[in-house]
């Protein structure tokens, strides 16, 4: 393990290493029973939940609050058991396509529509400057892989088999300078879980970014995978900069032919004993989850990340119940993701219609923000939470107040649309069902009685 240089730790972040095992001022005030930070009170407000409440599921891990004290236009939210479902949108460039205003735009759409979180997967152009105009932008938690920016790094060095255990870890802590609020570290790539995957084989193989360059990282150099192998330096580096450690899924399935086998669960095994650790150093972690998994597995995979990380938060991409849905992997995505939130999953990555066809425009990061928007607000309504909405919407709808619907609906550009291009001759019905409006015609009767 390597030692931090204490000289450069800040008064406050020694006091917070020294006396409170925290990671961040949350954690810190949770800990020592001091007064909650204002944002912190907020946040319970904003959840419709007690302070004490909050405290508890901070204290305990089962919820975090991604906030990197550098990161100043930030409105924090929290992430985990009994709370609002959140959602969170990728964005970034590649080495094919590189346009900043674009990616910036995707960051304004997709906090306009509900995004509660950003993800920045660049890879191509000046990635720090272009993560740094990112962090500008964004009034939600911002996310990386630090991964691809060390990699890309060794290009001159002869690719990413070349990384050294240095470049890593300086690319993550250059991260955290920058503001980062959570990280997706891939430590369950180990040695002997890549292993497994010689001995059970798969449709689809490694489809995780961050998972298959570790993998062959380790297959050329020999070696563990350094965020494995040294995890408590990482651990350092979190409770020094405050951000919070999403803990990538490197092995997830990429076919629901995949889904929920040995390699899978061998790595999810690994990730609860980190889950453990971090919560020992005072680091606040949330676990990443399968991708493509039918109806029928949703449930057992929800309860299984949730028993074996004894409830940290679960982040799960989609996940996507069927394969066949290339251009409308937002649907496939919605549908899983409503299914895991409301059976436990508290984080929802979006899923764009471009999903495994190329990069996605704006139109597509509205489209999939949208999708997982429904999604995860289906499952808070079936578990209590938020229903209040859907009932102002059906009491406007049997008004025919159109102007109410358009402001109570998640796009309201799009459903003002939609009325326009069709519309009725009445302003009390629509296009569809004219006079043979249902609740029209019984109103009419009943009235008459």
């Amino acid at each position: 393990m390597r030692a931090l240089d204490q000289g450069k730790i800040s008064t406050n972040q020694r006091l917070y290493t020294d006396e409170a095992l925290c990671a961040n001022r949350y954690q810190m005030a949770v800990r020592k029973r001091v007064t909650l930070p204002l944002e912190m009170k907020g946040i319970a407000k904003d959840e419709g939940i007690e302070p004490e409440k909050l405290h508890r599921l901070i204290r305990s891990g089962r919820a975090v609050i991604p906030s990197n004290p550098r990161h100043k236009n930030l409105k924090p939210c929290a992430i985990g058991e009994n709370l609002r479902v959140k959602i969170n949108a990728n964005i970034g460039t590649s080495r094919d396509y590189i346009d900043l205003r674009e990616e910036l735009e995707k960051v304004r759409v997709a906090i306009q529509f509900g995004a509660d979180a950003i993800m920045d997967l660049s890879t191509g152009g000046d990635i720090r400057s272009i993560r740094r105009k990112i962090m500008g932008k964004s009034t939600v938690p911002v996310g990386t892989v630090p991964i691809y920016q060390a990699v890309c790094k060794t290009s001159k060095r002869g690719g990413p088999v070349n990384m050294k255990d240095d470049d890593l870890f300086k690319t993550i802590e250059e991260h955290a300078k920058d503001g980062v609020d959570f990280m997706t570290v891939h430590c369950g790539v180990t040695q002997q879980t890549a292993a497994s995957l010689l001995k059970h084989k798969r449709v689809t193989g490694v489809v995780s970014r961050g998972g298959a360059l570790l993998v062959a990282w380790m297959h050329k150099n020999g070696r563990e995978n350094p965020l494995y192998k040294d995890y408590d330096y990482l651990l350092e580096l979190a409770k020094e900069h405050e951000f919070t450690l999403s803990l990538g899924d490197g092995l997830r399935p990429g076919s629901i032919a995949d889904a929920t086998d040995v390699p899978q669960l061998h790595e999810l095994m690994v990730l609860g004993k980190l889950v453990d650790r971090a919560r020992d150093a005072g680091v606040q972690a949330m676990v990443e989850g399968p991708g493509h998994v039918p109806l029928n597995q949703i449930e057992a995979n929800v309860r299984i990340e949730k028993s074996i990380c004894k409830g940290a938060p679960f982040y799960v991409l989609g996940p996507l119940v069927t394969d066949i849905g290339a251009g409308y992997d937002h649907i496939t995505g919605a549908i899983g993701g409503a299914l895991a939130a409301y059976f436990g999953a508290d984080f929802l990555c979006y899923v764009t219609p471009s999903e495994h066809l190329s990069l996605p425009t704006v139109d597509d990061v509205r489209e999939g923000v949208i999708a997982s928007r429904i999604a995860a607000h289906a499952a808070d309504v079936a578990k209590g939470r938020g229903a209040d909405w859907d009932r102002k919407m059906s009491e406007a709808r049997k008004a025919f107040d159109w102007e109410r619907m358009f402001s109570l609906s998640l796009d309201p550009e799009k459903a003002r649309s939609y009325r326009a291009r069709r519309g009725s001759t009445s302003p009390k019905v629509c296009s569809m069902c004219g006079d043979l409006c249902a609740m029209k015609m019984v109103d009419k009767l009943l009235d008459e009685q």
